[in-house]
């Protein structure tokens, strides 16, 4: 089955830093750009930078397995291994996590792996990885 691609804008405050991080860090392809945005290519979505001189990522958090998670946030589901290759990139690039990468609801049906970040412009970003991926939506 194919999935449609997902389409997020989300404001920077700097288009260098957003190009060090979605393009180096994360490794997304660049798509698209002008003098105010960069379009990303996030594993077959598409994520828009637009330049918002002043704006910041929200602060707000919200009690998830005794972590408080940032909201809004946004990420992938990932497999396993490439959940654990991308947190060994974002480390070895010096990212400092909000929440460091562990096993949230082990045991659970939604046992998976997250780890919370921001990028340069405080975009609150997760990836996680199902330990089982057909359990993404079990209750």
């Amino acid at each position: 089955m194919t999935r449609p691609a997902f389409h997020l804008a989300i404001p920077v405050d700097d288009l260098a830093a957003a190009r060090r991080f979605y393009g180096e860090v994360l490794g997304c392809p660049q798509g698209r750009d002008s003098d105010s945005w960069v379009d990303w290519d996030l594993a077959g979505h598409q994520v828009v930078t637009h330049l918002a001189p002043g704006s910041r990522g929200d602060a707000a958090t919200n009690p998830v397995d005794g972590h408080g998670v940032p909201v809004p946030h946004f990420g992938l589901v990932l497999p396993v291994p490439e959940f654990h290759a991308l947190a060994d990139r974002l480390r070895a690039a010096g990212t400092e996590f909000v929440i460091e990468p562990y096993v949230r609801f082990e045991g659970q049906p939604g046992e998976q792996w997250t780890m919370f970040l921001r990028d340069p412009a405080g975009n609150a970003l997760e990836f996680k990885a199902m330990a089982d991926p057909s359990r993404l939506f079990a209750r």
